[in-house]
């Protein structure tokens, strides 16, 4: 009963914009002024030092490891120019507004390099992983969105980050089957390796 409860209440967190104070004393976590929601390790700038298997549990167990990154909370992406798409999701087939910066302006901004040949390996949640190269990314229009339908997404739905991209308008894409056209789309987005 403890783990929903505690799940419950991070959401409610998440939505509401209020998050419990971070230890001052906490160096390691110099970057962002809310909590990382989005870590970018690899060829970056890095604003935040060492993974903390003790405390950085689910990248641990999904074996990410880092002397450094680069992390972003919600606000940074969220300032960052939008994007709007409006694609048919596979989830309920319904066309759905999602907004978000492009993912190679998020990178840009962590400070990744800019070639097209850059390999980078998205990651979601629940471990789900999809390698990419930046080249791809940017042809394919990939938004790291914040928003579905106007209202930021929630953490244990789609969000609160989401890789996705508009496959309605990307014919290889649109040709497919619903449930196959968002392949290259991690929900709860969290981590991507840069020149990995």
């Amino acid at each position: 009963m403890y783990v929903p409860i505690r799940r419950h209440l991070l959401c409610a967190c998440l939505a509401a914009g209020v998050f419990p104070p971070v230890a001052a004393s906490t160096p390691r976590r110099a970057g962002p002024a809310g909590p990382a929601l989005l870590t970018l390790t690899g060829a970056v700038r890095p604003n935040c030092g060492p993974l903390d298997p003790a405390l950085d549990q689910m990248m641990a167990k999904q074996q990410i490891a880092f002397d450094r990154a680069h992390t972003f909370d919600f606000a940074a992406p969220a300032a960052l120019p939008a994007t709007t798409i409006r694609p048919t999701l596979e989830h309920d087939a319904r066309p759905h507004t999602l907004r978000g910066p492009l993912l190679a302006d998020v990178l840009a901004a962590a400070g990744a390099p800019a070639d097209g040949a850059t390999p980078l390996a998205l990651r979601a949640i629940d471990g789900y992983r999809v390698p990419i190269t930046l080249a791809e990314a940017r042809r394919l229009g990939l938004i790291v969105a914040t928003h579905l339908d106007g209202a930021p997404m929630p953490l244990g739905g789609l969000g609160p980050l989401w890789a996705v991209l508009d496959a309605d308008r990307i014919p290889e894409l649109a040709a497919n089957p619903l449930p196959e056209r968002f392949a290259q789309c991690p929900w709860g987005l969290y981590h991507v390796a840069v020149g990995a």
